[in-house]
């Protein structure tokens, strides 16, 4: 945020000496940003958010290690009193304007909560496996980012939903069985994310959903269900770019939906392009990144650095592949590289002549 903050001090130092903007309204907006500054992730808040986490989990090892010379009952009571502190403190520093610190403690309670449950479950011999106590700590967290309206906690609840999907009977390197009520979850938690206003917990999940769509792909047929990831992406792409305004107001992703599409489409195109890698589906599928990559960089491109690095690797990547693939034909690759070439440059041409005319008319309105 510092950077931006500074960023921004110089636009209006110049928006002042170039006569767009008051002497008076310009400080009032210096007066915002460096409020907004102060209330950003710093690096002491950083630091603040990893003490509470080591001093939780030295809490937690301190219990484990002392379990049996310890009565039962002062047991619970340590453990339930310990995560009512983390939440309650939370709760301080978020009325005193400690927002960082605040959602730190509130994490350590989530992580004191689960080790509570198998603590718990240890001492009662219990019965029942990781995956069962991970459900029961997603929902306990779930339902405190609820109530708390803490944004951290929901990013905390998406990733326990991760792990529970690894701890469950799928298996990543053998034989895949999705167990398909893990999209249930992630829906429950995007809604929940509009509720607590986290944004981060939207880019984690759609980032989880698209690998739950790789490995979908690669449980048996691959083609249909990478087509239907490219396509679902390429189409979000679409919107976004188009409608940039009325797609971020839907699903509030401060204007970052381009580069989720570009991934998804990336990552699906790349997995059709393996499973076509030995007829003329493989081409295709080439053809189809190289134009969307273009086709990305004009219409958003200018807009974000960020859309257009992401496209400048995509298209290294996919340079790349396509080498590798057609380095047994090098007249093959080179009338590709060659068609590629005079595509991109018509395009190219046709770019910046209406770049040029609109540079007058822009002029003229501003």
């Amino acid at each position: 945020m510092a950077s931006y903050a500074s960023r921004v001090k110089k636009d209006i130092t110049r928006w002042v000496e170039g006569g767009l903007i008051t002497s008076a309204v310009a400080e009032q907006l210096a007066l915002d940003i460096e409020g907004r500054d102060r209330n950003a992730l710093n690096f002491g808040s950083i630091l603040a958010v990893l003490a509470a986490l080591l001093f939780g989990a030295a809490i937690l090892i301190f219990v484990a290690a002392n379990w049996e010379g310890i009565p039962r009952l002062a047991r619970v009571g340590m453990l339930f009193a310990f995560i009512l502190a983390a939440y309650m403190g939370g709760a301080w520093f978020k009325l005193r304007d400690h927002p960082a610190i605040g959602e730190a403690c509130w994490i350590v309670g989530a992580a004191a909560f689960g080790g509570t449950i198998a603590l718990i479950g240890q001492m009662y011999h219990m019965s029942g496996d990781e995956a069962a106590a991970l459900l029961v700590w997603m929902v306990g967290t779930g339902l405190a980012a609820a109530a708390l309206r803490s944004s951290m906690l929901t990013v905390f609840g998406v990733g326990i939903a991760i792990a529970w999907l690894f701890v469950s009977d799928f298996d990543l390197f053998g034989a895949h069985t999705l167990p398909h009520i893990f999209l249930l979850f992630l829906v429950a938690f995007w809604a929940l994310s509009y509720w607590t206003r986290s944004q981060p917990a939207r880019h984690v999940i759609l980032l989880t959903l698209l690998f739950y769509g790789v490995v979908w792909a690669l449980e048996g047929d691959v083609f249909a269900p990478a087509m239907v990831i490219a396509m679902v992406s390429v189409a979000l792409l679409a919107l976004s770019l188009l409608m940039p305004e009325r797609t971020d107001r839907l699903v509030q992703l401060g204007g970052y939906l381009p580069l989720h599409g570009l991934i998804g489409f990336m990552t699906g195109i790349s997995v059709i392009q393996i499973d076509r890698i030995d007829d003329g589906g493989f081409v295709l599928a080439a053809i189809s990144a190289l134009t969307v990559i273009a086709a990305t960089l004009v219409l958003g491109g200018r807009e974000s650095r960020a859309l257009r690095w992401l496209a400048y690797l995509g298209f290294a990547i996919e340079l790349a592949i396509v080498y590798l693939v057609m380095v047994g034909s090098m007249v093959g690759t080179a009338g590709f590289f060659l068609v590629a070439a005079l595509i991109l440059a018509l395009l190219a041409f046709v770019i910046i002549r209406i770049e040029k005319r609109m540079k007058p008319s822009m002029q003229g309105a501003a």
